[in-house]
């Protein structure tokens, strides 16, 4: 039956195409496995890293989080991002970014908008501007903390000053 349907020309290969069913049925599936794993990660979570034998030296900008465990110098400006500083992580750099989690060492000072957390073996030397801060036990921490409320703070008064100003139109219009 493999005769009629492989062409003559091709009997030596006969061996071959033997293999080659289940060769090819494998390597569609090996093309559409790393496609998707890498649609699914990339969409679920977009984080660049710094491995620990890179250095890098001057700013380091994006829009996406960073996992850095090599060693930086300068400035990272990562607004709206996550920047995670691994055990092997050395950074003298001023950190701008949404959220920082250090678990090496930072010199340099550090703003976020939401939080930062300094874990167990971190070390963090520099002022830290953020909405709320963590400094698990074990952590190095020497620097100045700003804990910066969100615009909430700013709702409140505003909605204060228009009940004011509402109940001072009220008042002259009863009297």
């Amino acid at each position: 039956m493999w005769k009629p349907s492989t062409p003559s020309g091709n009997t030596p290969a006969a061996g071959d195409s033997q293999r080659q069913p289940s060769t090819p049925s494998p390597a569609p599936e090996r093309n559409n496995i790393p496609s998707k794993p890498m649609t699914s990660a990339s969409s679920s979570s977009d984080q660049a890293s710094i491995g620990k034998s890179l250095v890098i030296k001057g700013e380091v900008t994006g829009s996406e989080s960073l996992f850095i465990d090599g060693r930086v110098e300068g400035s990272i400006h990562l607004p709206g991002n996550r920047v995670t500083v691994g055990r092997n992580g050395v950074i003298a750099a001023n950190i701008t970014a949404r959220e920082a989690v250090i678990l090496g060492k930072v010199c340099g000072n550090v703003m976020a908008t939401d939080r930062v957390d300094i874990r167990n073996e971190g070390s963090l030397t520099g002022d830290v501007i953020a909405q709320r801060i963590s400094i698990e036990d074990g952590a190095f921490f020497k620097g100045g903390i700003d804990i910066r409320k969100p615009n909430a703070t700013e709702k409140p008064q505003a909605a204060e000053a228009s009940a004011a100003a509402a109940s001072s139109e009220k008042a002259p219009a009863r009297g």
